[in-house]
């Protein structure tokens, strides 16, 4: 990855440091001594900034955040959307496994469908943007992978019906296998009986022989009947903002292939949580 030249890393840094200070001044001297930078070197940036509007300089030499500055900060933060940076990972997924790939954001104890992208050999079959679904505790565990043991418990308090203890435990093994390798997948239950035609299953709250099963173990060599890989996607404060993943998949596929497609998944994941990381933190 190519580095950006000493002068863009010294403008960021200025541009960082007011914003770190928010609703200060401060003075040439102030900036040089804090940024280690010379002092002529320090002037010529900030003239220029004062030049574009990114900073101010008042009448006592002092410097604020320009009005320029403030104006792109308030069409970024109105138009921001972590489904920016997403969307053109899932395009990429979805050909690339020929499968669907969909971005789901947990509200409460339901999950919704905020975007999505399907290969061509899926078109009309994917679950439609806004699709809301109750999150049974088996599958909630990339949204809890680095949360508090506590916050987990409050959230389980509010599932109805009352999860069982097989969907606790369930809930907990999947974040130990998701901390460990990033990603969960599930597969197909092989019982024929089974119809995985709806997800209707999910309104009934039930664990036992449900169409897809959480897996917590993988072993490289063991096929599987794959159904779904997901990733968290962590926001600016270290969240889970929200979990992509692919679906879709027509065969089966060995434990080694799976954990590549979880690697392949998780440089998608990374690089949409870089750009989360890097904006501000709301609540």
């Amino acid at each position: 990855m190519s580095r950006s030249s000493p002068g863009v890393r010294r403008v960021v840094a200025i541009l960082n440091f007011f914003g770190d200070h928010p609703g200060q001044a401060f003075t040439l001297t102030d900036l040089v001594r804090a940024l280690k930078l010379s002092r002529a070197t320090c002037h010529g940036l900030l003239a220029g900034l004062v030049e574009a509007g990114y900073l101010y300089r008042t009448s006592d030499k002092s410097y604020l955040l320009g009005p320029a500055l403030v104006s792109i900060g308030d069409v970024a933060k109105q138009h921001f959307s972590p489904l920016q940076a997403a969307q053109p990972e899932m395009r990429a997924l979805a050909d690339e496994f020929d499968a669907i790939c969909s971005v789901t954001f947990r509200e409460r104890t339901d999950v919704v469908v905020r975007e999505r992208a399907a290969a061509v050999s899926h078109l009309g079959n994917s679950v439609p943007r806004g699709t809301r679904l109750p999150l049974a505790p088996q599958f909630a565990s990339l949204f809890f992978v680095w949360a508090p043991q506590a916050e987990v418990e409050a959230w389980l308090e509010d599932v109805e019906p009352a999860p069982s203890p097989e969907q606790r435990e369930a809930l907990q093994q999947g974040i130990q296998f998701a901390r460990e390798h990033g990603f969960l997948f599930s597969v197909r239950n092989p019982d024929p009986a089974i119809d995985t035609g709806s997800p209707d299953w999910l309104l009934e709250g039930r664990y036992h022989n449900t169409p897809v099963l959480p897996q917590f173990a993988i072993d490289p060599a063991v096929e599987y009947r794959l159904m779904f890989v997901q990733a968290p996607v962590l926001d600016a404060r270290r969240c889970v903002a929200f979990v992509i993943g692919l679906q879709g998949f027509t065969r089966n596929y060995t434990g080694a292939e799976v954990l590549s497609i979880g690697k392949r998944l998780g440089e998608s994941r990374d690089r949409i949580s870089q750009f989360m990381t890097h904006a501000p933190a709301t609540r």
